[in-house]
């Protein structure tokens, strides 16, 4: 280390100053020139010596306590362990738990400061045993299965209407799933316990939603936001359409036969016809009004059931190879004749 003086006289401007260098050695006994190197150069002040790296010894502690999944019994009861729904803890579940992405090749992260575990929510207080002691414990809350409910018929029969909904458990921002809240109303045609014309009625009101091989009606709500309103609203269809289909508006009496969309066979000639035909063979023959025929009961015509079923599906299905084929065999049952002979 060296130090400049610059010492100068007053009233000596322009005299010569004075000048001196005093240079100061470290006291540093490691700080010695190397050979070779010019003494007019500054010298490296080394202050902190290096040191040796020193190495660690490993010292046993015997105060050390295991951890706790080591001292966990293994015929303890779980549920006092983990009761509820909580936080994944990775000193309480006796379990090697891996999650978390790695690259192809290693495994995934254990359970020890995995934060992919924390973020999750867990069913480990879910288990058999658990579950099965809180079944015990609301058994004295609930009632007893009605016996005359034994089978799948008998709930058909005391129960017909029939609500389906879905419940979904998944990890996102949000705990609602927008499937959730869909509402299906399902119903036989034939637990409403409608009449000819309600029935008709009904099924033009519902549309699509009537399957006829089945005779169920299918209502589906998901426009509104929740699943109770929803429910709601597919109990409320159920019950206009329902209403709808008993009312007999004005106009409706004024319809013929050329305005009905189905074919009725008891309201068209070919009932008359039949009728006319029957009293003709047994010479009983005689002048009937509409409402006569219509009150005519076929059923004491000898296949007169199965020629009424044939000539409605052809009617209303169109003609095609089994309609065809119905109708000839109807017709030769009726008149007794030989049934023909299938190629």
């Amino acid at each position: 280390m060296s130090i400049l003086i610059k010492r100068s006289k007053s009233g000596c401007f322009n005299s010569a100053c004075n000048v001196k260098l005093w240079r100061l050695n470290s006291t540093s006994a490691d700080s010695a020139l190397k050979k070779g190197e010019e003494e007019e150069e500054f010298r490296v002040l080394d202050i902190l010596k290096k040191r040796d790296k020193m190495q660690r010894r490993v010292v046993k502690r015997t105060d050390v306590q295991p951890d706790r999944i080591d001292r966990m019994a293994t015929n303890q009861n779980w549920g006092n362990v983990w009761p509820g729904p909580k936080t994944f803890h990775p000193s309480s579940v006796p379990l090697p738990i891996r999650q978390g992405y790695v690259p192809k090749g290693q495994a995934p992260p254990g359970k020890k400061a995995n934060a992919e575990l924390m973020k999750i929510p867990n069913f480990l207080h879910l288990t058999p045993p658990v579950i099965k002691s809180q079944c015990e414990a609301l058994k004295q809350f609930c009632t007893e299965w009605p016996n005359l409910l034994n089978s799948e018929e008998s709930i058909e029969k005391h129960y017909p209407l029939e609500i389906i909904s879905s419940d979904y458990c998944h990890a996102s921002p949000s705990i609602r799933n927008p499937l959730a809240r869909v509402v299906i109303l399902r119903v036989q045609l034939a637990d409403l316990k409608l009449d000819k014309h309600a029935t008709d009625k009904f099924k033009r009101l519902v549309g699509d939603r009537y399957d006829p091989k089945t005779d169920l009606v299918t209502i589906t709500a998901d426009r509104c936001p929740t699943k109770v309103q929803n429910l709601d609203y597919v109990n409320y269809l159920l019950t206009a359409c329902y209403h709808e289909s008993w009312n007999f508006e004005d106009w409706e009496k004024e319809k013929t036969e050329d305005d009905m969309e189905y074919y009725d066979w008891d309201n068209n000639a070919s009932k008359r016809s039949l009728i006319d035909w029957y009293l003709r063979v047994k010479n009983e023959l005689k002048i009937m009004n509409d409402e006569e025929y219509k009150a005519f009961d076929i059923s004491q015509i000898e296949n007169g059931a199965q020629y009424k079923a044939s000539v409605s599906k052809y009617m209303n299905e169109g003609e095609n190879p089994q309609t065809v084929q119905e109708y000839s065999i109807a017709v030769r049952k009726l008149f007794g004749l030989p049934q023909k002979k299938l190629v």
